[in-house]
């Protein structure tokens, strides 16, 4: 899970997709310099200074496509300007196969240090949420989830971290309808399976690996909401 700051505030999320490269939400870079863009991995307490958190800047961004009006291919991947250090604090996020969708019903979780609500402040810790994927009322092109029950769900800030699901990274945290938990309409991420093929091709013509071996997203975590 990354955090990415400006002038140390944090604004999105992220994820380490590799020791050099972070996948975010195109949306989340729309008019912003990628140089004063600060990524920071292995926070959990952002209003503290953590001995386990790394913090890197930002060399080149690579988009596919992204219709600002439409919120269509909401992704960019960040190539940074040094390789992360894994450890118990940081590591790989699983991505899936090219194509590979996630059950409809499935339980997944959203994470990310985004508001608690549409008239509330941003936490200081990483908040997780447990969602279910769903069709109705999803845009063909994204993958969507509610919180069966409540009225709860992704918020301003959460916008570029991932949707979990058995280990893997199917989704990019991209618009929400209704406010924040409408409890009616979806959230809508970014389906990362349209995208696998692309992203594989940035990491291995700007780092020279054939392959690389994804592993386990790991972060400490708390219940959103």
């Amino acid at each position: 899970m990354a955090s990415l700051q400006q002038r140390g505030n944090h604004f999105c999320g992220g994820t380490l997709i590799h020791p050099r490269f972070v996948m975010t939400a195109a949306h989340c870079l729309s008019g912003i310099s990628p140089q004063r863009v600060q990524v920071v991995l292995g926070a959990h307490n952002l209003r503290r200074q953590e001995r386990t958190q790394q913090r890197l800047r930002i060399q080149r961004v690579f988009e596919n496509g992204f219709n600002p009006q439409t919120l269509r291919n909401d992704i960019v991947i960040l190539q940074l300007e040094g390789a992360a250090s894994t450890n118990a604090n940081v590591q790989v996020a699983r991505l899936p196969q090219q194509g590979q969708n996630v059950r409809v019903g499935s339980q997944c979780l959203a994470m990310g240090w985004g508001r608690l609500g549409n008239n509330r402040n941003s936490p200081a810790q990483l908040q997780e949420l447990n969602v279910t994927t769903v069709t109705a009322l999803c845009p063909t092109t994204n993958l969507c989830t509610l919180v069966p029950r409540r009225r709860a769900g992704i918020c301003f800030g959460d916008s570029g971290g991932p949707l979990i699901c058995n280990g893997i990274v199917y989704g990019i945290d991209s618009f929400i309808r209704g406010g924040c938990g409408s409890g009616f309409f979806p959230d809508s991420f970014a389906r990362v399976s349209d995208y696998v093929q692309w992203i594989n091709s940035i990491i291995r013509g700007h780092t020279g690996y054939a392959q690389w071996s994804w592993r386990r997203i790991a972060a400490r975590r708390q219940k959103l909401f």
